[in-house]
């Protein structure tokens, strides 16, 4: 037997092949590795990435909470100011027995309003006399109309519409020629 051990150790060739395989276990073990730390380096990248956009979603609801937060106030401020336009209003009418100073009072009231809303973007809807647009109108009643020229149009405004850019906010409640 240490005969066979003598001749395998002494033998050139088997000697080489052992070699070569302990090479290649070891370019086998460094690839590995390597594989490995790249492996960590990827996935570091990636935990990076995504906490990062994790972040960045809790920063743009955040932004978008403030936003909404700040255009709320400004139309509360608005109204405040058309809030104290009434009650300097009511203080005045108190002792005035003048209905053209009351109307026209009321009138400088309604068109601060109006010019407010109409800063924010909202614009009245057209309806009365106008074709029926579900897109824009909710009929509350149809009546019968003698004039076929009435009929499918919008013949009363119960409640005024209103749009803001392009998007309807309220439809307008009217009623409808049949």
């Amino acid at each position: 037997m240490e005969d066979k051990e003598k001749s395998v150790n002494e033998d050139p060739q088997l000697n080489q092949e052992a070699h070569h395989e302990e090479i290649d276990n070891k370019e086998t073990e460094n690839a590995a590795n390597s594989l490995e730390s790249e492996l960590a380096e990827q996935k570091d990248k990636f935990l990076r990435l995504f906490a990062e956009f994790d972040n960045y979603k809790k920063r743009i609801a955040k932004e978008q909470r403030e936003f909404y937060a700040i255009a709320g106030k400004d139309i509360i401020l608005e109204m405040i100011s058309v809030k104290d336009d009434f009650e300097r209003a009511i203080k005045s009418f108190e002792g005035s027995e003048d209905m053209s100073a009351i109307k026209e009072g009321i009138n400088l009231i309604y068109d601060k309003l109006n010019k407010s809303i109409e800063k924010k973007g909202v614009k009245k809807i057209e309806a009365k006399g106008m074709n029926f647009d579900v897109e824009k109108h909710e009929a509350i009643t149809e009546i019968s109309v003698p004039d076929e020229s009435q009929k499918g149009k919008v013949i009363d405004e119960i409640e005024s519409g209103y749009i803001m850019h392009e998007k309807v906010i309220r439809f307008a409640k009217v009623v409808v020629g049949k």
